[in-house]
């Protein structure tokens, strides 16, 4: 599989981080000659956040991590790609409880403090004895340096591993994250996993208060094809080794971690868009003048998953009228006499019609590059949101038609 011509051109290096350990291999899950789970063990005192699908086809693995969230400590995590481990009844909830007492054995807590988390194909059953007889041996070689493989090992359709990492302001606060996703992407908390880890001392009513705040302007706005996974997992860790504990969304100390957590979770969202499956451009819809946020932010995600906005992007066609089109189908409040939209920075439509001004080869030219900034003015009230998303190509269809064979 060719890597996005989207990939970043370097990735970014993680530094081992105080109280946590990771180790990968392959369980030939459905993957031949790669590794396909990740074990992550915590120090005691770990607090865990988390947020999830909310698709009514939930994954078992998502079941079992929203049972267990409300204890607000983590042991352990084991993520598997090549299957969803979703939509496989009663077999499915048996092989989360089979692989959370089996990892408990190996790290040595109670089943109630394992994470787990399934990427890949829905509806086949896991086969929980391919951890059997790996999870002793992934205990036993847990190391601090190994972000990269613990982000290449979780993928499924991705072309790339997403690594990202920031420092605290004016402190030594570690915040590092992972994450996969490239097709089923659009969150409703794709088929999206992240997991990121900080060695703040963070109680786990704050860190769930923070995670969920972030979410909504990271993952929750984006889109690469409209679809919400069954496994869709984001988990934020916190093992408690630097500073004394926070324990209020009032402390001081949480506001520069705030920031660093936001800036991990934008980056690593954003390269879930940018290796969006068969993906050319990557795309940000701004929308402004709406009545409420709320209804911006629907109106942008109406945009960026039509698929003839996005067809038109692939083609490096301004067709604005695909724009409207969109708008107009959102079901939100909307004054068509009242519209305004560019692309980049050329206006090609104000007052509910083409510009008077409209030059097509300016149009063309702000849809070339990989890069595409498109923005509507409603002129209506205050809202506004910026989602982002990707072109659609040809090769979606193909990986997509190809996924099971």
């Amino acid at each position: 599989m060719n890597v996005s011509p989207l990939a970043p051109k370097e990735f970014v290096k993680l530094q081992a981080l105080d109280g946590v350990k990771m180790q990968t291999v392959e369980a030939g899950i459905k993957y031949s000659g790669r590794d396909d789970v990740l074990l992550m063990i915590f120090d005691e005192g770990t607090s865990v956040a988390g947020v999830f699908t909310k698709s009514k086809c939930a994954s078992a693995p998502v079941d079992h991590c929203k049972k267990i969230l409300t204890n607000g400590v983590a042991k352990a995590l084991v993520v598997n790609s090549g299957n969803a481990n979703a939509f496989t009844g009663v077999k499915g909830a048996s092989a989360t409880d089979q692989t959370a007492k089996m990892a408990a054995t190996a790290v040595g807590c109670s089943p109630d403090e394992v994470y787990l988390a399934s990427t890949g194909v829905i509806g086949e059953p896991l086969d929980a004895s391919k951890f059997d007889g790996v999870m002793h041996d992934l205990a036993q070689g847990c190391i601090g340096d190994n972000w990269h493989n613990a982000a290449s090992a979780i993928m499924t359709t991705d072309t790339y591993p997403k690594l990202a990492t920031s420092t605290v302001e004016d402190s030594d606060i570690l915040i590092n994250g992972i994450a996969k996703g490239s097709g089923m992407i659009m969150p409703d908390m794709a088929t999206m996993l992240s997991f990121i880890v900080t060695d703040a001392n963070i109680a786990p009513e704050v860190l769930q208060a923070l995670l969920s705040q972030h979410t909504e302007t990271s993952f929750n706005a984006i889109t690469v094809d409209s679809d919400t996974s069954t496994s869709d997992t984001v988990l934020l860790f916190a093992t408690g080794k630097k500073g004394a504990q926070i324990s209020s969304m009032d402390d001081p100390r949480l506001v520069p971690i705030s920031k660093a957590l936001n800036d991990v979770m934008h980056d690593l969202s954003m390269q879930i868009v940018r290796d969006g499956e068969g993906a050319s451009k990557h795309v940000q819809i701004d929308v402004t003048g709406a009545v409420s946020d709320a209804s911006a932010k629907k109106i942008a995600l109406s945009i960026a998953n039509s698929p003839l906005v996005k067809t038109a992007i692939a083609g490096e066609d301004a067709n604005w009228g695909r724009v409207v089109m969109a708008i107009g189908k959102a079901g939100e409040e909307a004054d068509r006499d009242k519209i305004a939209i560019w692309f980049g920075s050329v206006r090609v439509a104000v007052s509910g019609e083409r510009d008077p001004d409209y030059s097509e080869e300016q149009a063309s030219l702000a849809m070339k590059g990989d890069e595409i900034f498109l923005k509507v003015d409603l002129s209506l009230g205050d809202g506004h949101a910026r989602v982002w998303t990707c072109d659609l190509t040809k090769q979606y269809v193909a990986i997509n038609g190809d996924y099971r064979s």
